[in-house]
């Protein structure tokens, strides 16, 4: 059966050392046919309804597409989108420019796509990968939250095995690229972030796992936050990355405190950060690497004072950024000082 691209109309809980994704897997999509092609090279409108892709898909390097692109559901997994080098232009809009979802049925099941490869392009805007909700204040995240088994849950009901490859993104406002709750087995790879951004350059929310970022360079300058959030995120590999004068911060691993009335259930633990440069234009920076950047701060953040500690297995709002590696990353201009351990049993060394 064929799968093409129409306008849309108004779990497992992964273990430490999963291997990088390499994009192959046994769901295959057929090529695009004209029509589709047409209309993802159409101008975008204001009104616009995105394009969901059912196909794969392969772009002129001279192509400039306006229109917002959707993978929605089990119909976009094994699907292929190519830029070739041609850009995927969102600003002058508020919406995702490239958005990955699972969809939930009449029957409550959620209808999840895996095993999507999107690579050689340019993204002016942001791409969010999402399960049960946006982010980690959703109404299904947060209902969820309140039952045992709310991390399985989520990585069930979420978008897993995802290749961005050879990708340059160059964002100016919000997240551009941001991992919702649950999210699983994405692999980011040599690729190039620029420009500007209000927040983090990526986030990884609660309950994701498994991720991997490598041989990425991170130029872009957050207003005021650091580079990677890693927020109740577990057993992702952060290597061999390129962190460009990360003044307000490199890394930083943490657990919101009951933002937004969600637990957070996942601590952020089992992580590996090896092998990174960060390069330093002035020696005064926010850490690299923060292990537990919210430990000790949670008395200031109003939502933690009014969240009760749950009793889902002793579960409480410190960060529990525990049993993390940390090692052989470079601080160029920097020194050691800039890895700040405020966890447990981590196992921080050779960074010089």
């Amino acid at each position: 059966m064929v799968r093409y691209a129409f306008p849309l109309a108004a779990s497992v809980f992964l273990a430490i050392g999963s291997p990088i994704f390499t994009g192959l897997s046994d769901a295959r999509a057929d090529a695009c046919p004209a029509n589709v092609m047409d209309a993802l090279r159409a101008p975008g409108k204001k009104d616009s309804k995105p394009v969901d892709i059912r196909c794969d898909v392969s772009l002129n390097k001279g192509d400039k597409i306006t229109q917002r692109i959707t993978f929605s559901g089990s119909r976009a997994s094994g699907v292929v989108f190519d830029c070739n080098g041609a850009m995927i232009d969102g600003t002058g809009t508020k919406a995702r420019t490239v958005l990955i979802q699972s969809r939930k049925g009449s029957d409550g099941k959620w209808d999840v796509p895996t095993d999507i490869t999107i690579r050689n392009c340019q993204i002016k805007g942001d791409l969010r990968i999402q399960g049960l909700g946006n982010n980690g204040q959703a109404k299904e995240v947060k209902a969820s939250s309140n039952r045992d088994g709310h991390t399985q849950r989520a990585q069930a009901a979420a978008p897993t095995g995802v290749l961005l490859d050879n990708i340059t993104f160059s964002g100016s406002v919000g997240v551009p690229l941001y991992l919702a709750p649950g999210v699983t087995r994405v692999t980011l790879q040599n690729s190039r972030f620029t420009g500007k951004a209000s927040s983090t350059i990526v986030y990884l929310d609660a309950e994701s796992a498994g991720n991997v970022i490598t041989g990425n360079t991170f130029s872009a300058r957050p207003e005021w936050r650091e580079v990677i959030a890693v927020d109740g995120s577990a057993n992702n590999r952060i290597e061999n990355n390129t962190f460009v004068n990360p003044l307000s911060g490199g890394i930083y691993l943490y657990r919101n405190c009951g933002e937004g009335g969600t637990f957070r259930h996942q601590s952020p633990q089992g992580n590996t950060i090896r092998g990174n440069t960060f390069q330093y234009q002035v020696p005064v920076a926010r850490p690299a690497v923060w292990i537990g950047s919210r430990e000790g701060l949670s008395m200031f953040n109003s939502y933690c004072l009014v969240q009760p500690k749950m009793l889902l297995g002793g579960l409480d709002h410190d960060d529990g950024a525990n049993n993390n590696t940390v090692m052989d990353n470079r601080l160029i201009g920097g020194s050691p000082s800039l890895i700040v351990d405020e966890g447990a049993r981590n196992r921080v060394a050779n960074n010089r």
